[in-house]
Order: C-alpha cells, then sequence, then structure tokens
C-alpha cells in the first residue's frame, strides 16, 4: 500500500495540494482511504484497484448528480490535467472536497436512523442515472484457483451465488444504482445545521437494490443489530418491506460470501475467518 510521503508526492503533483495532516481512514470493502487538510480545505482521497477505476469515476458523477438533487455529497477535484481520477501503482487515486459533519457510528441507533435514512434517498435520487462506468451487477467468477484456499470455501461461495441467482429470476427485485460499500463512516452527520450526506460513492454498479441494504447491514454486525437501519431506509428508500423480508437474508449470505472471496483474493486469513464466522451463525 502507498505510503505517506508517496501520498503526498502524487497529491502535490497531480493535484497541487500539499497536505499539512493527514489521517487514514476506516478500512472498507473495496477501497482505502484518507482525510488531509490543505490550506484551509478538508479533502477526502479514496485509492480502488486499478481494474475499478471506470467505476470509482462512475461514482464520482454519482456524486455530482446527487449535489444536483440537493443530497450532500463530497465534492470531486479534478486533477491539474482536468482528470477525475490517477493512475499510480497502487490503484487509481481520487480525491474530493469533504463535506462538513461528524461520520456516523454504525453502533449507535439514532446514527442507524440517519444512516438508512440517507441511503435509502440515494438509492431514490438515483433511479433512472445512467453512466457508462457502470456495469451490471454479477457477482462473482467462480473459476479462481483462491477459492481452493480453504476446503470450504468454494462450496459455500457457489451456494451463496446460486441463491442469489435463483431469487433475482424468481422474484422481481428492485434494481437501480448501486453504492457498493455503504459503510456508516461513508455517511456523515452535520450537528449544526442537522444535514446529512454522503462522503463518497464507489457505484458498485447496477443491480438489487437489496444488495446495498444487505452490505450495510453485514457493517452493523447483521440483521439483528440493524433494526434501526432498516426501519430508516424502509422510510426513505425505493425497496418494500416485503421485498426486503424475502431478499434479505438471500443477499446478506452473498455479502458475507464476497468478503470470503475477496479476503482469499488478498490472502487474509483474518478476514476469511470473519466471513466463515458470519456465514456460519446465518439460518438456513
Amino acid at each position: 500500500m502507498p505510503d505517506d510521503d508517496f501520498l503526498r508526492s502524487t497529491l502535490r503533483d497531480q493535484w497541487h495540494l500539499l497536505p499539512s495532516e493527514m489521517i487514514e481512514l476506516p478500512l472498507t470493502m473495496l477501497s482505502r482511504g484518507w482525510e488531509f487538510v490543505a490550506g484551509a480545505v478538508t479533502y477526502v482521497a479514496r485509492l480502488v484497484e486499478a481494474s475499478a477505476r471506470h467505476r470509482m469515476e462512475a461514482g464520482l458523477a454519482v456524486a455530482m448528480h446527487l449535489r444536483g438533487h440537493r443530497i450532500d455529497a463530497g465534492e470531486p477535484v479534478r486533477t491539474l490535467g482536468g482528470a477525475l481520477t490517477v493512475a499510480t501503482p497502487h490503484g487509481a487515486l481520487a480525491v474530493l472536497r469533504r463535506i462538513p459533519g461528524r461520520r456516523l457510528d454504525g453502533r449507535d441507533p439514532v446514527d442507524q436512523q440517519w444512516w438508512g435514512e440517507r441511503l435509502g434517498a440515494v438509492h431514490r435520487a438515483l433511479q433512472g442515472f445512467r453512466h457508462p462506468g457502470l456495469r451490471p451487477w454479477q457477482p462473482l467468477d467462480l473459476d479462481g484457483s483462491h477459492l481452493d484456499a480453504e476446503p470450504w470455501l468454494r462450496k459455500t461461495v457457489t451456494a451463496a451465488i446460486t441463491a442469489a441467482t435463483r431469487l433475482t429470476v424468481t422474484d422481481h427485485l428492485t434494481s437501480g444504482v448501486l453504492h457498493g460499500d455503504p459503510a456508516p463512516e461513508m455517511f456523515v452527520l452535520d450537528p449544526a445545521t442537522g444535514r446529512s450526506g454522503l462522503l463518497y460513492c464507489g457505484a458498485g454498479g447496477t443491480g438489487p437494490l437489496v444488495h446495498d441494504v444487505a452490505a450495510a447491514v453485514a457493517y452493523a454486525g447483521g440483521a439483528e443489530h440493524a433494526g434501526e437501519f432498516l426501519d430508516g431506509y424502509l422510510a426513505s428508500g425505493p425497496v418494500g418491506a416485503d421485498e426486503m423480508e424475502a431478499a434479505l437474508p438471500v443477499l446478506l449470505r452473498l455479502r458475507w460470501a464476497l468478503q470470503a472471496d475477496l479476503a482469499a483474493r488478498h490472502d487474509c486469513p483474518h478476514g476469511l475467518g470473519k466471513a466463515r464466522e458470519a456465514l456460519e451463525a446465518m439460518p438456513g
């Protein structure tokens, strides 16, 4: 991963930004982030794998769309050459102006309400949004040799994908633009104004919106710990309660399978163990 000096030199050369302080943000599934101050402005830098560059640029376009619909979102900052992202040896890097507010705490019931409400509002605002960087939702390629890392892994991931595919065939699921990685730290609340917003959207393609909900529920520690989040989402989002009840368990299992796949792909025993524990704890 990039060190502090590499990040500072890239920000200086590509954006002419000179950070006075920089902190790494909590790790999420699809990207790494840093918050830094340059001059009197606070920014967020996000780094994704090189293969996800177009998806990241779609996410930056999503942010601009949301801002046009009165939903607070981090404002993309173009490079000196006018690009939205920069290719580096460590992946694709983007910079956004940070919107004011504190990051939400996924364990706090009140924050969960804000979290669910904002994700629902984002889903609703993005209905009909199109961008060439958005690809149709495709859970996983089951041919990867990394799925042989543990005896249980390939069978478990295959079962989760099969169940999710069957669900999308038999049920009419509400689809749209996926955030992809809606961790609570991606959302903020400004106590001074009472406004909540989105720091960053990775734009995980297009697909069943309940997949985003399942990702958030996984961050909350499971459905039994995410009641307030789900209430907030159902009050503002386009997915109804009946669809949520039918689809959430299946797509939550898929989310943990995706995390197991990612951990195996990056040779992360801790992440693999955490995903296996979560999968084994799920009913069915």
